[in-house]
């Protein structure tokens, strides 16, 4: 059943015009303008694509859009899906099995997070060299599995090392701090108390958030080759823990969105010449 209803939406975009595209991205909170950099855009919106979830968050626009950034065929994913919206895993990580279907060889995801190691500051980036899955569940875990890709998928390693050293490479090129780190995904849509944090630090996360992990999964079951940063929105001490409104976090991303942008604009650039 997911595989036709995958087909439909593939054939759905390719009539629009979305042309094998080389490159997905998934933008998070607060993380949307990346989609004006494409050059000749072709817009699709989810209620308009079958068997499409909606956006149900008021600050993600929903809207799949594809063009080119750097000279390569890019699909952008402008909101994106939640467990605290009601969706199931299979709906918050159709998307990434579309963009795949419609011929996509790497991705690059985004999200605001917030930070349990106080090095990381508001507005910087992590690079997400691991994660934590406290979601309670697996994408991966329904009875078509196996027709997409091997059912006990290895997660030693994630986030793809070429993508990850391609950002590290960029960042310093660009002069932006870039510090990695193990992210941690948590249902939400509540931020955490106090001990919460205590409790994410002990086991060994950097930075907390709720999405990006039932995204990353599947793009390993689909040997999809992915690269996630989050940026830092807001600073989880708790000894010193203030309360944080969703505009503030909004806010706070829009701000340091530039610097994911030229991190992201150079990958892509170095994927059109093929160094990556």
């Amino acid at each position: 059943m997911i595989q036709e209803q995958l087909n439909e939406t593939s054939q759905y975009l390719i009539k629009k015009g979305f042309d094998a595209p080389e490159i997905g991205i998934v933008l998070g909170t607060g993380l949307g303008k990346l989609a004006d950099e494409l050059k000749d855009p072709i817009v699709a919106h989810y209620n308009h694509i079958p068997h499409f979830p909606l956006a149900t968050v008021e600050f993600h626009s929903g809207k799949l859009i594809f063009g080119q950034i750097e000279g390569v065929k890019t699909v952008v994913m402008q909101g994106r899906f939640h467990l605290y919206e009601g969706y199931d895993f299979k709906h918050i990580t159709y998307p990434i099995r579309v963009m795949h279907s419609l011929g996509i060889k790497k991705l690059l995801i985004s999200n605001a997070a917030g930070s349990i190691n106080l090095d990381l500051k508001k507005g910087m980036l992590m690079l997400i060299d691991d994660h934590i899955n406290l979601q309670g569940g697996s994408p991966l875990a329904f009875k078509e599995v196996s027709l997409f890709g091997e059912r006990f998928v290895d997660m030693s390693q994630p986030y793809n090392q070429e993508l990850s050293t391609a950002l590290l490479n960029a960042a310093k090129k660009e002069g932006i701090t870039l510090k990695k780190g193990v992210y941690a995904s948590v249902i939400g849509p509540q931020l955490e108390t106090r001990a919460e944090y205590r409790y994410l630090k002990l086991i060994g996360a950097d930075a907390v958030g709720m999405s990006t992990v039932p995204e990353v999964i599947v793009a390993n079951h689909l040997n999809l080759p992915v690269a996630a940063i989050s940026v830092i929105t807001d600073e989880g001490d708790p000894d010193n823990l203030q309360p944080v409104s969703v505009s503030e976090i909004i806010k706070i991303a829009e701000e340091a969105e530039p610097k994911m942008m030229r991190l992201f604009k150079e990958v892509i650039k170095g994927i059109g010449s093929r160094s990556l």
